[in-house]
């Protein structure tokens, strides 16, 4: 593992802080009705318990309706926007951040501010891209930080339907990622998943066929190894 990864010995472990962020960001179009995705948020409370048990601190931002494991300090956001201000805000305090949420990539330029009525007409609805929070994060990585933590560590969660490594990689060196885990659509929501986890000038490692309880443990340990 590169030496990046690896814990600092002057970093008492209930020290460390993980940021993680879980979930599918929803995009209102109006009071009731959103732009969302399939994501259950499994993979970012796995990966919040585990830090937990393995004793250090941990943020979780949250956009999912799953109950937070006990000792996180939770954050609960709804849109894309909610949660690059809550990540933001946590950033600066954190060692390790993990965006294992799936962030809508586009929102609704405009909001209506009562329920849209159903009539015979097409809706259109002009969409606007999010900001690009895990891109945000690789940029300002090493700011505020206290010299003897070391680098903070960024990691990132790539779905891909095609070309699964070639473009995790991709997105790997171009967002200044420090790891990426990469998986397919088949992954939504079921409790096992066939994961590629990638770190610079490393060979991939797979996971096959393994439960986001063992896939979650396992990238907290490389983590801190």
């Amino acid at each position: 593992m590169d030496s990046r990864l690896r814990g600092n010995d002057s970093l008492a472990v209930n020290k460390m802080h993980f940021l993680i962020t879980a979930g599918g960001t929803r995009e209102y179009i109006d009071p009731v009705r959103f732009i969302s995705n399939a994501s259950s948020g499994r993979m970012g409370y796995a990966l919040a318990q585990a830090a937990i048990k393995a004793g250090y601190e941990v943020t979780l931002v949250s956009a999912s309706d799953l109950q937070p494991p006990v000792g996180v300090d939770f954050v609960g956001v709804d849109s894309a926007a909610e949660m690059f201000a809550a990540v933001k805000k946590s950033f600066a305090k954190c060692d390790c951040l993990i965006m294992a949420a799936a962030v809508s990539d586009y929102t609704p330029v405009k909001v209506s501010k009562t329920k849209i009525k159903k009539s015979d007409k097409n809706l259109v609805i002009k969409l606007k891209p999010t900001a690009d929070i895990l891109k945000w994060a690789g940029k300002h990585k090493n700011e505020s930080r206290v010299t003897s933590h070391g680098s903070r560590i960024i990691v990132g969660f790539a779905l891909e339907d095609k070309n699964l490594r070639k473009n995790a990689e991709k997105k790997l060196k171009e967002k200044n990622l420090d790891m990426i885990v990469a998986n397919s659509p088949a992954a939504i929501g079921y409790e096992k998943s066939t994961v590629h986890i990638k770190t610079p000038n490393h060979k991939w490692l797979k996971l096959p066929h393994t439960t986001k309880t063992t896939i979650a443990k396992k990238i907290v340990d490389l983590l801190t190894c």
